[in-house]
């Protein structure tokens, strides 16, 4: 049996496209490994959101290549792959920067990675970055495993083009699953032990899946019909964008019990200036009506968001309309970074650039407002019944690891028998990175 390890960089597409490549690679006879120590070949499917990505590639190609080396002296062969955003937008860079690079594949052309393997075990150095004419989703194969919850991607690439935004460029335009498609892979996945689906896509709720009837679907139909398999206890989807909060949507949060009551609504400011400087398409007082259209349809959501501090051309009047959105909406979580440029998106070219400390500055205090929001929502759940998603088996003997219909963390003494289950935890005590409970019932 031969050895494959994989690296993930990013965001939970990686994760499932991460996935999907192991899979593809399955019928050549290749097996997980824990460490790349002794992997005949080693994966690093790549992110180009987070800053500083292809350092970080660079870094890990540096740290790996001595292992190749040593393989090699050994007689053995070791591949080395680069998958992901970093490698669709910088492929030839990668093969000319790190000489111990076999493959370059992009997003869009994993289905292809076997023969890829393929041809640089015999001495090539295949690049495959082009967006193919037909979607990658009409070439998935069959899933071969699942997890109590698991992602299932629907969409993928944006319209929007941000002007901070890298996703229209490496991972292409807009693209929906046909509904088909999807119910097969979902109905798979719940006959192989999820119990949970999140629905994944840049920006999934642009859904528009080609649907038997010969129309197509939006995402508040598909949950709709993923809810109808009585083995599926649990949906949620990421991520979203405000300006396709339709009202087919909204209306799946109000009727469908299986969708948990969480959404992840990402606003980056709370700026109309900034916004429209990032071509966001919602201004600020957009985005709090359709929280409270949501709120209003279902009132026990709990909000996610993202935030972007320190974009060119934010003064401090702008920043203060970010914290006041931010005081006025309130999140259970958020993820919230400083602005850093990306190579060929139109906001890097701005001269009006924040400096350093102020970004430094600004990111702090915006952090200090959200940790205290979500301490808040976190404490209510103290002394409170909540049913509970057991996932894996946690961290001490005896003890069972979920999450909340919110999305929280939550660890109880509990058996085994319980895995893939919602039982009911009384909430005892917060912890830094969890909720902490006592079994009380199984409640489904």
């Amino acid at each position: 049996m031969k050895k494959l390890f994989v690296k993930t960089y990013g965001c939970q597409m990686n994760v499932y496209d991460s996935a999907r490549m192991a899979e593809a690679l399955e019928p050549s006879g290749y097996a997980l490994a824990p460490s790349p120590d002794d992997a005949d070949i080693i994966l690093l499917n790549t992110c180009h959101i987070r800053e500083k990505a292809a350092e970080k590639l660079f870094s890990d190609l540096g740290r790996l290549a001595p292992a190749k080396a040593r393989k090699a002296r050994s007689g053995g062969r070791m591949v080395i792959a680069v998958a992901g955003c970093v490698a669709q937008a910088e492929g030839g860079e990668i093969l000319r920067r790190a000489k111990s690079v076999d493959v370059v594949v992009g997003p869009q052309s994993y289905h292809r990675l076997p023969a890829l393997i393929a041809a640089a075990e015999n001495g090539g150095r295949p690049v495959e970055t082009e967006f193919p004419a037909d979607s990658k989703f009409d070439r998935l194969p069959a899933r071969s495993r699942a997890g109590v919850s698991a992602f299932l991607s629907i969409q993928e690439g944006c319209d929007k083009f941000c002007s901070f935004c890298v996703v229209p460029y490496t991972r292409g335009t807009e693209s929906s699953r046909p509904v088909h498609a999807v119910l097969a892979e979902a109905n798979d996945l719940v006959a192989h032990g999820a119990r949970e689906l999140t629905l994944l896509g840049q920006n999934v709720n642009a859904y528009h899946g080609a649907a038997p009837d010969g129309g197509s679907w939006g995402l508040g139909r598909l949950i709709c019909a993923l809810a109808e398999n009585p083995d599926l206890l649990r949906l949620r989807y990421m991520t979203s964008h405000p300006a396709d909060m339709d009202d087919a949507l909204i209306a799946a949060h109000r009727d469908e019990p299986k969708l948990m009551p969480f959404l992840h609504l990402p606003v980056q400011s709370g700026s109309d200036h900034i916004l429209r400087a990032m071509n966001r398409r919602h201004g600020a007082d957009e985005y709090r009506r359709t929280i409270d259209t949501l709120r209003a349809a279902r009132p026990d959501i709990a909000l996610s968001s993202d935030f972007i501090v320190g974009f060119p051309g934010e003064g401090d009047d702008d920043f203060a309309a970010t914290l006041d959105l931010v005081r006025t909406v309130g999140f259970a979580q958020a993820f919230s970074f400083k602005y850093s440029a990306r190579p060929g998106t139109p906001a890097a070219m701005r001269d009006d650039q924040v400096p350093e400390p102020v970004k430094t500055e600004r990111l702090a205090a915006l952090q200090a407002v959200l940790s205290e929001q979500q301490g808040r929502f976190n404490a209510e759940f103290v002394g409170r019944a909540v049913d509970v998603l057991f996932e894996k088996r946690g961290r001490y003997p005896g003890q069972l690891a979920g999450r909340s219909p919110w999305l929280q963390p939550v660890h109880a003494a509990a058996p085994a028998t319980l895995l893939g289950s919602v039982a009911t935890v009384r909430v005892a005590a917060i912890e830094p990175n969890s909720l902490a409970g006592v079994l009380r019932e199984v409640a489904a």
